[in-house]
């Protein structure tokens, strides 16, 4: 397997988290569990295989371009034949700079990205796939995404408004805090909490809770620590608290998590 993340140019470093590429070291197919993240992204399927994602009792195969809402619990995915993926991550409010529609409206969603940001990503697509180069397929992402960061010009001052309530909030939530920020804004909570929503697809108290956990994951894939003190380390009141909610965004326990997750996860969750 391999896997490297690609910082961005510098002009798209407040809007993208990082580029990444992925490519599966053969061609037999396996299953696979992604967990609640915190941010939306964009992928391109270069390979000869495709992706496919559980919807009820079925898996469907994902779009040659897809485009990841927020997710808010296990997803179940399966790899089929020999993949290569090259994608990018949105900041947790980042991604409203490019689309029109509430972000919450993808949650717990794999959508074809095209349809969302228009035909010029097919094209870009076909271009991706005529090179092979990975620094010329980055250069073409960054300059179709300056593009389309350009043409949002109007709504910057409100998402960077909430860009600076996520960070915030990363380490700080309470219900005191909201309140706090709501009045110092002269705006009500019922207000900033759609907002919220409506730039990052998830309300303020749930996106604490993922951040804790991802970083959570983190510390576990260090394997420094016990439990107890990773507990503590990522903002739990105890190691019971700590294992309930490690569990509803993993369906495993800690241990379970630590022995059976795969290469992939272990490389996203030390990224």
């Amino acid at each position: 397997m391999i896997f490297k993340e690609i910082l961005p140019g510098a002009k798209l470093q407040p809007y993208i988290k990082c580029f990444y590429y992925y490519e599966s070291d053969s061609d037999s197919s396996y299953d696979d569990l992604v967990f609640p993240s915190g941010t939306m992204e964009v992928i391109f399927n270069l390979g000869s295989g495709n992706w496919r994602s559980r919807s009820d009792d079925a898996f469907y195969t994902t779009p040659p371009i897809e485009l990841w809402g927020q997710i808010t619990k296990p997803l179940a995915i399966q790899s089929v034949g020999r993949n290569i993926m090259l994608g990018f991550k949105f900041y947790p409010h980042s991604a409203a700079y490019f689309f029109n529609q509430h972000i919450s409206e993808f949650n717990d969603q794999i959508v074809d990205a095209a349809d969302v940001l228009g035909p010029s990503l097919r094209t870009l697509h076909k271009k991706l796939l005529d090179i092979s180069d990975l620094r010329a397929r980055v250069g073409l992402l960054e300059s179709y995404l300056w593009e389309k960061l350009a043409a949002s010009e109007k709504k910057h001052n409100k998402i960077k408004f909430i860009g600076d309530i996520v960070h915030y909030l990363r380490d700080n939530y309470s219900d005191d805090n909201i309140i706090s920020l709501s009045r110092r804004h002269n705006i009500s909570t019922r207000y900033l909490n759609m907002m919220f929503s409506q730039y990052t697809g998830l309300g303020p108290k749930l996106f604490y809770k993922i951040n804790r956990f991802q970083h959570s994951l983190n510390l576990i894939s260090q394997k420094e620590e016990k439990l107890t003190s990773i507990a503590y380390s990522a903002g739990y009141f105890d190691q019971a608290h700590f294992i309930k909610e490690f569990k509803l965004f993993t369906g495993v326990t800690p241990n379970t998590f630590a022995k059976q997750a795969s290469a992939i996860n272990q490389a996203l969750a030390a990224s």
